[in-house]
C-alpha cells in the first residue's frame, strides 16, 4: 500500500486531505504537525510520498525539505510543497529549493489524488 506523509500544521486541512486520500484514494496516510516532527516522521516510516505544508510553526517546509533531501536513504522521496502560498514566483523558488513538485491550497479532491497519482507512478 502507497504511504503519505502530509505535514500541515492546521488540524482542519490535516483531517481534510488525509479523509481524501485514506477514503477515495485508498493511501495509507499520516501525518506530522511541524517540520521537526516531520523531517523524523519520515526518516522513521519512509513513506513513498510526502506533502510538505511550506508555512509550519517551527522550521519551514523548505528547511524540513532540505533536512529530507540531504539524507542518502530519503532523498529519492518525492516531496510536493502544498501551500497556500500561490503565485508562480513561490512556485519556482520552493522547486528550485528542493521540492520535486508544486500543489496550492485548496486544491479539489481531484487535483489533490491527480497529483499523487503523478508522483507514485
Amino acid at each position: 500500500m502507497t504511504r503519505i506523509l502530509y505535514i500541515e500544521d492546521n488540524p482542519q486541512n490535516m483531517d481534510l486531505v488525509c479523509r481524501i486520500l485514506r477514503h477515495i484514494g485508498g493511501y495509507e496516510v499520516f501525518g506530522a504537525e511541524n517540520g521537526i516532527t516531520g523531517v523524523e516522521e519520515a526518516a522513521i516510516k519512509r513513506p513513498d510520498l510526502i506533502l510538505m505544508d511550506i508555512n509550519l510553526p517551527d522550521i519551514s517546509g523548505l528547511e524540513a525539505t532540505n533536512r529530507i533531501k540531504a539524507k542518502p536513504e530519503l532523498s529519492t522521496i518525492p516531496i510536493v510543497a502544498f501551500t497556500a502560498d500561490t503565485n508562480d514566483a513561490d512556485r519556482r523558488i520552493y522547486l528550485a529549493a528542493g521540492c520535486d513538485g508544486y500543489l496550492p491550497k485548496p486544491a479539489s479532491a481531484q487535483k489533490l489524488l491527480s497529483m499523487v497519482l503523478q508522483y507514485i507512478n
